[in-house]
């Protein structure tokens, strides 16, 4: 049976060469070969990547616990890792992602000759229940736009950034990524790398524009730009640190988090709060579904629908406070 473990002796420095009790974390070199083929192959991102990679070392660790090697692993062993994801009390959303980062894992070891067989082919991911995403009210968002005053650079960046977000939908991933090659104000339009690399244009509207012009010009960006750029990339970033360079997303995360809790939105917030907002207010306003899903970048429509549910419960909350007869007594 072919086996990925550590029967036969690897090369010197490898992961299976290294004793698992001394290094439980290192993994097998046919994972790492799993993780290059995931981000060469099939385009995944950095982020999703170092989920994978923390999924597939916690079920590595689950392995050698018991003193089993990849090879050896059968469709028992899967379902019971499963179970003991559950008794741990991981969430729904997370033991589900687990499972689709073992299942693949195991397809691509099988296909390429590193097992015998796929041992997670036929264990289910478990159901995540179906949450409806948090959005603000109109008002609300509003009232974060205009919680961002003055017309120092920082001001204009942050304002520009909040209006793109909620004007576009934009992942703030997708929003720190934008270059300034990627804006054509003229038109309206912003190209967006959104999962798996995919690009898509997305119109920006009329204040959102009005901000960003603000920014890009004398007073704002400009006087971010250092003399000399530290990383190769920064010089066409549109949003800049204070330092002058690329804005990270956890430092665009900061400065929706700063003004959200300016306006006495804290309680509110999530890194995707605008997003959420932008397609709730849209099919509200009776935009047309696919519409929304091609300008949020979803691959599936089923995730737009989502949305619709919003629109629903948001329409029978107020029906049942305001008619009277909603209610029977």
């Amino acid at each position: 049976m072919p086996s990925t473990g550590t029967s036969t002796p690897p090369p010197a420095g490898s992961a299976e060469g290294t004793d698992p009790a001394e290094a439980p974390d290192l993994l097998p070199l046919a994972v790492e070969e799993w993780l290059t083929w995931l981000a060469t192959e099939k385009g995944r991102v950095p982020s999703t990547l170092a989920a994978y990679r923390r999924d597939v070392r916690r079920w590595w660790r689950w392995l050698r616990a018991r003193g089993l090697d990849l090879g050896d692993v059968r469709e028992p062993d899967v379902e019971a890792y499963i179970a003991d994801l559950r008794d741990a009390g991981l969430a729904p959303a997370t033991v589900a992602r687990a499972v689709v980062a073992v299942r693949s894992l195991h397809r691509f070891l099988a296909v390429e000759g590193h097992t015998a067989s796929d041992p997670g082919a036929l264990v289910e991911a478990p159901r995540v229940p179906a949450g409806l995403p948090k959005a603000l009210t109109e008002d609300e968002v509003a009232a974060l736009l205009d919680a961002v005053q003055g017309d120092d650079p920082v001001a204009r960046r942050d304002r520009a950034m909040l209006e793109v977000l909620y004007a576009t939908g934009l992942r703030i991933s997708e929003l720190v990524g934008l270059r300034l090659a990627d804006l054509d104000l003229e038109s309206g339009l912003l190209r967006a790398f959104g999962k798996g690399s995919r690009e898509r244009m997305v119109p920006i509207g009329t204040p959102a524009t009005a901000a960003l012009v603000a920014w890009l010009g004398p007073g704002g960006r400009p006087a971010l730009v250092p003399e000399r750029w530290a990383r190769r990339g920064d010089a066409d970033a549109v949003f800049l640190n204070r330092r002058g360079g690329r804005l990270t997303r956890q430092g665009a995360w900061l400065v929706v988090k700063r003004w959200a809790t300016e306006a006495g939105l804290a309680h509110k917030l999530s890194p995707h709060v605008l997003r959420h907002s932008c397609a709730t207010h849209m099919l509200e306003r009776g935009a047309d579904i696919r519409a929304v899903q091609e300008m949020l970048g979803h691959a599936s429509i089923s995730t737009t629908q989502v949305y619709t549910r919003v629109s629903t419960e948001r329409l029978l909350a107020a029906y049942r406070a305001a008619h009277p007869r909603a209610r029977r007594s």
